[in-house]
């Protein structure tokens, strides 16, 4: 009897999972299968927890337009979108009307944000491809390498166009200019988060047009994101996905009957005639080191360069718990507006990485669980800090803006303010550990989509090799149009599932 061919998975996430599924679902036991994982968990980047009896995402959150996405196809065919034994994280969808504080306690009313908010929302919509003729002559005309670039001149186009307003009064140091800069690098700081981007000028302009999302609202996951990756999960027998299983080497082009052999850290190894590599673009880059050497012979210059030429960031949550001495519904959804770090009139006691977040918000209605977003460098130090350094620094930095306004620069004390703190935080850890080295990939300056199309192919690339499809590539960075989503994962992993399966000549693929 010929050998079953054996498809060994790297990765138990979204696209590993999906890829095992529909590979097991389709080929009437045709394959031998195994998914491994060097973790000690499935998920991968979807990691479902909990925070004092809420339920909280530390990884992927939301389903990104519900119209089209396979994911909330999968989320109502298993009852997950409404939770029913526990409050979870966004369970009454984003909060309406957030109070608007600039730093020194100024509240912010809607005449000062709108503007604002309106040009910033206006620039990202064209800068996406959608209408917004009066920046189409500005775009072409100065000719933008990044979205930040873009952003900036827009601001600058914004601001010439409304020059000898009266001077801002009642706001203490804040100029009128300073102060609509600091709203603009606000909404600045909630994009680098949908991006991963840790700084706007890296993100690629060009590229930003060819990113899509499905219509319809934006929801969380009543019974949490990892319900998803159960599903697809079931369906496999027991020995089919092996936990901590960590990837030392890829061996490829090997002249054996299973051409592929992977090698394991603790010394074993598995011999397969295909692999779907799924692990995260961060780990791709790391592997493609000198001193690394994930894969031998090393992969060929076209798949190193595009993985060098894509950008990946990181993204951490932080979630606090409010000291019981302040009833929920007393701290505010905040939108935080900061002088810049290098500022004489700044707050001294507000660290640099406060400086560069924008939101602290109740993860639901009156929860008693808050949550901000941090990406780039000041995620990274909030991976470094200790607990009590963060709860000391929000402490400061949410009662200083919540304090009576200053007129002279902030000195050290809240004495007539508004006194609130946190008893304990949770937090993502998404760069330093080493199975993700991050968390989604952009498209940065010196890249394109057509990067993301390169990721995808499989190797070696003779199509009349003896062994072809030896190693393919699936996951979000290898999805030109869906990038950085979990649905873009879920793509990948079928595609890379129907590319053996169209191989094998499986029918109704």
């Amino acid at each position: 009897m010929a050998k079953k061919p054996r498809i060994v998975i790297i990765g138990a996430g979204m696209a590993g999972l999906t890829a095992a599924n529909k590979l097991y679902t389709s080929s009437n036991d045709l394959f031998e299968l195994f998914v491994v994982e060097g973790g000690t968990r499935i998920g991968g980047r979807i990691n479902t927890s909990e925070f004092y009896g809420d339920r909280v995402e530390m990884g992927a959150t939301w389903i990104h337009g519900i119209k089209g996405s396979p994911v909330h196809q999968i989320a109502q065919q298993i009852n997950a979108l409404q939770g029913s034994d526990k409050p979870w994280e966004c369970m009454d969808g984003l909060l309406d009307e957030p109070k608007a504080i600039a730093e020194g306690g100024f509240e912010l009313n809607g005449s000062m944000i709108e503007p604002i908010s309106t040009l910033f929302k206006n620039l990202m919509d064209f800068a996406q491809g959608n209408e917004a003729s009066k920046w189409c002559s500005m775009s072409r005309r100065l000719g933008n390498k990044s979205v930040g670039s873009f952003l900036r001149k827009g601001l600058d186009v914004y601001w010439d166009s409304c020059k000898d307003r009266e001077e801002l009064k009642g706001y203490g140091k804040w100029s009128r200019e300073l102060l609509e800069e600091a709203i603009f690098a606000m909404y600045e700081n909630t994009q680098r988060t949908y991006t991963s981007a840790g700084d706007l000028f890296s993100l690629d302009y060009e590229a930003e047009s060819e990113y899509r999302m499905f219509p319809g609202e934006e929801i969380t996951i009543g019974n949490g994101y990892s319900g998803i990756i159960e599903y697809l999960a079931s369906v496999l027998p027991r020995d089919v996905i092996q936990l901590d299983r960590k990837v030392a080497k890829i061996e490829w082009d090997r002249c054996d009957s299973r051409p592929v052999k992977i090698h394991f850290l603790d010394g074993s190894f598995v011999l397969a005639d295909h692999v779907i590599v799924t692990v995260s673009l961060g780990v791709l880059k790391a592997g493609i080191c000198n001193d690394s050497g994930l894969f031998s012979p090393p992969l060929p210059s076209f798949k190193t360069d595009a993985i060098s030429r894509l950008g990946y960031g990181v993204v951490n949550k932080l979630f606090l718990r409010l000291n019981g001495n302040r009833k929920p519904e007393e701290l505010p959804s905040l939108q935080m507006v900061f002088h810049r770090s290098d500022s004489e009139l700044r707050h001294k006691k507000i660290p640099w990485w406060m400086r560069r977040t924008a939101t602290l918000s109740p993860i639901y209605n009156n929860a008693s669980v808050f949550l901000s977003w941090f990406a780039g460098k000041e995620a990274l130090e909030l991976e470094r800090l200790s607990n009590e350094e963060i709860i000391n620094a929000v402490t400061t930095t949410v009662s200083s803006l919540l304090s009576k306004p200053h007129n002279e620069i902030m000195s050290d004390s809240n004495s007539n303010g508004f006194e609130v703190s946190f008893v304990d935080v949770l937090k993502s850890k998404w760069g330093s550990d080493p199975l993700f080295l991050g968390s989604y990939s952009y498209v940065a300056v010196g890249s394109s989509g057509a990067d993301f199309d390169t990721m995808a192919e499989p190797l070696p690339t003779d199509v009349y090799h003896h062994h072809p499809l030896q190693i393919l590539f699936a996951g979000e960075a290898t999805h030109r149009t869906h990038y950085s989503t979990t649905h873009g994962a879920y793509f990948s992993g079928i595609r890379e599932a129907n590319r053996l399966l169209q191989h094998y000549h499986w029918v109704g693929v």
